[in-house]
């Protein structure tokens, strides 16, 4: 048999930009080829279009991300009574809040349950603990990374036997050289207020920190680095922030203060969020990743890699996964300027012929491990094995 006509239930407490969120879009793409149904319970957001394209069903449930007990509890009478009516055949939750939701739901409908751990928790006190274990109870616990899976064994170590690690994965066709025309560059530049020309063939590196603006994501360190880059490059790149702000606005004043107070307002641009990133991609000649906090994955070393890029990322976290330091980029301390500053400073010096043959290594270790394709037929998997399906 296959999972033709079954009916799979992802919930996640909402379908903005980030990388749970585009994973629950790929495997709802995946569940539509393979003749499924796939219903996704969350509060909605920006991806919402995307999701009725990829052939997924929108269950809103407004209250869904609330960490209050009472909702909680309220909200898994409502997934199982979305289980009951739509014939659900399993119940997959990524994130901790609705994940509780998820499982009584599913013990209550007596459905398999699959969780994915997307974030590595911090688990400060037994209660925390507790609240974080939910994503340890699944009868398969999909991890994004290894450095991930490492975590859920120390951190709950009775899950052993029911982890499997399943990286995120890239579209190679979607994010590629060359997949992005002319046009689609100009676009985004003009909107970025910058040059409309190809940036490899313009007198400027761009510099692409991609991540929503939070400070674990390291745009302070990529200020103090960039200052300290313009010491030895006065001249050929700048930097480009991507990424939305998320209601942070105090951060995001706190970065254009600091871009200020290091006289850096022409070398560094904060463009909010971009709905074409294979085209910010395209725009740039570097990518960095200066995370101050362990990445549970890497999704833009991954991105960078496939659009054979060079990406700088941090030595915490599963970003050595991707990078292959020296070879498919540079693996750099967390929150250490200097380091990060030298590490953009190498790759300005191999040019735009070293930096592509160091892309292209980037590539195919991104063809090789780290594809969409790999995880959805892995999901799909894990989905077929705990349904009787295989």
């Amino acid at each position: 048999m296959s999972l033709s006509g079954a009916t799979i239930l992802q919930v996640i407490p909402h379908l903005a930009a980030g990388g749970a969120e585009r994973t629950t879009i790929e495997v709802t793409e995946a569940l539509t080829a393979a003749g499924a149904k796939s219903l996704v319970a969350s509060a909605g957001g920006r991806l919402e279009a995307e999701l009725s394209r990829a052939g997924g069903e929108l269950i809103r449930i407004a209250n869904l991300p609330t960490k209050n007990p009472i909702a909680i509890r309220a909200n898994a009478g409502l997934l199982a009574r979305v289980a009951k009516e739509r014939n659900v055949t399993l119940i997959h939750a990524r994130s901790r809040a609705p994940a509780w939701s998820a499982l009584w739901a599913a013990r209550r409908t007596k459905l398999p349950f699959v969780t994915t751990y997307h974030g590595v928790y911090n688990a400060k006190g037994s209660l925390k603990r507790l609240y974080n274990s939910v994503m340890a109870r699944g009868d398969k616990v999909i991890a994004n990374s290894d450095f991930t899976a490492a975590h859920i064994l120390r951190e709950h170590p009775w899950a052993q036997g029911r982890i499997i690690t399943i990286h995120r994965g890239v579209d190679p066709a979607r994010f590629a050289p060359g997949a992005v025309g002319n046009d689609r560059k100009a676009a985004l530049a003009a909107g970025w207020a910058l040059p409309a020309s190809n940036v490899s063939a313009s007198n400027d590196v761009t510099i692409l920190l991609p991540a929503r603006l939070t400070g674990w994501k390291g745009h302070r360190e990529a200020i103090a680095a960039a200052s300290l880059l313009r010491q030895d490059h006065p001249e050929g790149w700048r930097m480009v922030f991507v990424g939305d702000h998320q209601g942070r606005e105090s951060y995001l004043q706190e970065l254009h203060q600091l871009i200020s107070a290091n006289d850096l307002g022409n070398r560094i641009h904060i463009v909010g969020h971009c709905a074409d990133m294979p085209a910010a991609f395209a725009l740039a000649g570097i990518v960095i990743a200066p995370s101050n906090e362990p990445e549970a994955f890497g999704r833009v070393a991954a991105e960078a890699g496939a659009m054979g890029l060079p990406a700088i990322g941090s030595s915490i976290g599963a970003q050595g996964e991707i990078i292959v330091d020296g070879q498919t980029g540079y693996i750099t301390p967390p929150s250490d300027p200097p380091s990060l500053a030298a590490a953009m400073a190498r790759l300005l010096a191999m040019g735009p012929e070293g930096r592509k043959t160091m892309g292209e290594s980037a590539r195919n270790r991104v063809l090789e491990r780290f594809t969409t394709s790999a995880l959805q037929k892995a999901t799909l998997s894990v989905y077929e094995g705990l349904t009787g399906r295989s």
